[in-house]
This record gives structure tokens, C-alpha cells and sequence, in this order.
């Protein structure tokens, strides 16, 4: 990749060389070198290991086997630019570079070790100067320059191809967790293989896991058009979380951060059972604070099953409201589900007497509906029912009688009282 910073400083490197090599200096300066290489490189390495924890702390076995071929490398293109007298390509440095960001090894850690190696360069090349020209203070500061140079440029090459490798990997990343969500969300077939080997590969085919469905929406949604506040949005639920021992897969869908998050189930009847995920995620999600609201589907045993939980967890999120922030699927009443599934054919095909008890109930301020709950809560009882109201018992007969001319329904019947309170959720939100 074209670098116009590293392309100034291999031309900077090289006139340094050039120089070196007119005023006879090159050629020393390498031969004493040349001999030297193997030693050097066993110092870097040495170095780094002792000075930098991180190399030899990794748990990745491929980490201090890597930095010995490096700097072995180093130590080769170090003397091959004197007897060459020209700056390396720093090949070695692009590899190193894309095998330390494919292994997720700290990029800080990597630019001290290049700090080390600059002390170590340096005094090898300033005693192999001396050695040959004695103390010319000219030699001298144009050997310095040199290594400078060198280590400077070397150092740029891993940054930029490490940064660049590592942009790379997340775009790749982002777009392999594009299309599982994609996958998992539209629901998928599997006897398809294509999708199957995607699934296996990503470990989302793996027995004994359960699956739940968060979808997360800004208190005020139309926020959620802007990507940079969604991606804070997916950053916050992400650190709540972080210690938790979940497997997450995130995404924005239909305007919601939505995650799929997964987790060991109980493995069999011998083993101790745990609390559903849907249940240990609630609590957990409490902590996001009032800015959001959050539905969660129910556990379910495969990814196959994910579209359903995607389902839910957006039912559960349309019962949330500002003093219930977090609704869990599994946690509404069979009334809610009943009212939020069949309301929509009910108010386009009502019964004959619905608008009309819609409109007397507006009118008289809600009191109608008031007096249907207030006996639903008394169980029928409509004294306790006028106690709890603070009326007497015959204004309580008296609407119970207007509501039964206006609909023929009696509240004092279970069934009919079942029915009208349905009727009048339809039009009022539930308790």
C-alpha cells in the first residue's frame, strides 16, 4: 500500500546511504558488521523479552517464536542496507506486521520493542564506526542519522500495515456478522449447506447452547436513524454486558440494536439447573438507564429458532414504556399477548355496541370503565367495588345498568364482564 509518509522517509534513508557509502563509510562499517549478525539479532531478541512483559506474558505460542524470526530479520536488513546503500523494502516488516494484527497482539507493545531495538542498532553501528574512522565526529552523526532513519522507518511500516491489516479484519469481521444476523434473523433452512457451513463455522450450530433475542430502541427513536449514535447505543449494551460469560452477536435492523446472545444450557438431568438467560439478562439490562428501552425474547434451544425470538423480543419491546423500561417476553400476561395479537382484527370488525360504549365512557370522563375495573378488582362484588370507589352501591348499579343497555353485556356475569373490559382494552391501553 502506497504510504507517502513512508515513501519520504525511504528517500530520506537512502540519501543517508548514499552518502555513508561516498565519504567511504559503508563498506567498514558492513564488513564488521556482517559477522555480527547472528549475536545481534540473539540481543534484540533478548532485549525485548526483558524489557517489554507483553511478548513473553502472551499466551499465544506463536508470539516468541515470531519475534525471533523478526528480529533476526531486522538484524539482516540492518546490514544488508550498508552493503546495498540503499533502504530496505521492509517486506519483513509488512508480514510481521499482519501476523502480529491476525494474532491481536498489542500495537504498543510492538513500538517499544522497536524502542529497544533502536538502543541495541545504535550501539552495534556506532561501535562498528568507531572501530574503522575512530572518533569523526562527521562519521559518527551521519551513522547515527542512519539508524534513526532506519528504525524510524521500519517502525512506520508495521504501524501502517498493522492498522491497515487490522481495518481490514474488522471490515471483514463486520460483514461476517452482517450476514449472520441476516441468516439468523430471516430464518434459514437447514438442509441449505451454504448457510449450514457459514452457521457451523461461526459456532452457532453447537448442541446445548440457548439462544435469547434483545432488541434495544432510544427512548426517543428517531435517534435511531443516526449510525453513530445506534453504534454508542450497541457500544453501552455491550459493556453492561462485558462480564458476563455470554456469547454476543450484534447488529442494527428496522432501526433497533438488535443482539443475539448465547450460552450454555444445562447439559442434563444430573447437572444443576440454571436460571434462564432471558432472566439473568433482565437484571442486567436494568442498568442501561432511562435514555433506552428493551425487549428480550424467551430461551430458546437453537439457532433455528432465532426468528422466533426475534419476533418476540419485538412484541416485548411494544409493551415498554417510561416507567417500564425492560419487558421480557416471557413475562407478559396471556391478556397482553391476547390484546396485542387480536386487537388489530377486533377494532376492524368490533361488535355492533362497541363505538357506542367507546363514546358513552368518553363522555361520562371514563367512569364507565372505571366501574368495570373496580369490580373486575373486587371480584364481582359490586358493595367492595363501591367502597373502593367511595360511592354508594346504587350509582355503581345505575352504570352497570347503562353499560348493559348500551351493550346487552351484564358486568355482574363473569364472561360478560370478561368481555367488556377485552372490548374496552382494545381502545384504552392495558393495566
Amino acid at each position: 500500500m502506497h504510504n507517502p509518509s513512508l515513501s519520504a522517509r525511504a528517500r530520506s534513508l537512502t540519501l543517508s546511504l548514499a552518502q555513508a557509502n561516498k565519504v567511504g563509510l559503508s563498506a567498514g562499517v558492513s564488513g564488521r558488521l556482517r559477522t555480527l549478525v547472528p549475536p545481534l539479532a540473539a540481543r534484540l531478541n533478548e532485549a525485548v523479552l526483558r524489557l517489554v512483559p507483553a511478548f513473553s506474558a502472551s499466551a499465544n505460542p506463536d508470539i516468541v517464536p515470531g519475534l525471533a524470526s523478526h528480529t533476526a530479520a531486522i538484524a539482516e536488513a540492518f546490514v544488508a542496507m550498508f552493503e546495498e546503500a540503499k533502504a530496505p523494502d521492509f517486506a519483513f516488516a509488512h508480514r510481521q506486521a499482519r501476523q502480529w494484527a491476525d494474532q491481536r497482539f498489542p500495537l504498543e507493545a510492538i513500538l517499544q520493542s522497536y524502542r529497544q531495538a533502536e538502543d541495541i542498532l545504535h550501539d552495534a553501528a556506532l561501535h562498528a564506526t568507531i572501530k574503522g574512522r575512530g572518533n569523526d565526529a562527521a562519521a559518527v552523526t551521519l551513522i547515527q542519522d542512519i539508524v534513526r532513519e532506519f528504525t524510524g522507518s521500519f517502525s512506520a511500516a508495521t504501524t501502517s500495515e498493522y492498522v491497515a491489516h487490522t481495518r481490514h479484519l474488522a471490515e471483514t469481521e463486520s460483514d461476517l456478522r452482517t450476514e449472520l444476523l441476516s441468516l439468523m434473523l430471516s430464518g434459514f433452512d437447514e438442509s441449505d449447506q451454504r448457510v449450514a457451513k457459514v452457521l457451523r463455522q461461526a459456532g452457532y450450530l453447537e448442541q446445548r447452547l440457548s439462544y435469547c433475542v434483545v432488541v434495544v430502541q432510544s427512548a426517543i427513536p428517531a435517534e435511531m436513524e443516526g449510525e453513530a449514535r445506534a453504534q454508542r447505543l450497541i457500544s453501552a449494551v455491550s459493556d453492561v454486558l462485558a462480564d458476563a460469560p455470554i456469547r454476543k452477536l450484534a447488529g442494527l435492523r428496522d432501526n433497533l440494536a438488535v443482539f443475539i446472545l448465547s450460552d450454555r444450557r444445562r447439559q442434563s438431568g444430573w447437572t444443576a439447573a440454571t436460571t434462564p438467560l432471558a432472566d439473568r439478562l433482565h437484571d442486567m439490562l436494568l442498568l442501561l438507564g432511562p435514555a433506552v428501552r428493551v425487549g428480550l425474547s424467551t430461551d430458546h434451544p437453537s439457532s433455528s429458532f432465532i426468528r422466533r425470538a426475534w419476533d418476540e423480543a419485538r412484541t416485548a419491546l411494544s409493551f415498554t414504556s417510561v416507567d417500564r423500561r425492560v419487558v421480557s417476553f416471557g413475562r407478559l400476561s396471556v391478556r397482553n399477548l391476547l390484546l396485542h395479537f387480536g386487537a388489530p382484527g377486533m377494532t376492524a370488525a368490533p361488535p355492533p355496541w362497541h363505538l357506542a360504549l367507546a363514546e358513552a365512557d368518553t363522555k361520562s370522563s371514563g367512569i364507565l370503565v372505571k366501574t368495570l375495573l373496580a369490580v373486575a378488582d373486587a371480584n364481582m362484588n359490586v358493595q367492595e367495588a363501591a367502597r373502593a370507589l367511595n360511592k354508594h352501591p346504587n350509582t355503581l348499579y345505575a352504570r352497570l345498568e347503562r353499560i348493559h343497555s348500551i351493550s346487552g353485556l351484564d358486568a355482574r356475569r363473569f364472561h360478560d364482564l370478561n368481555e367488556l373490559l377485552l372490548a374496552a382494552d382494545c381502545w384504552r391501553p392495558p393495566r
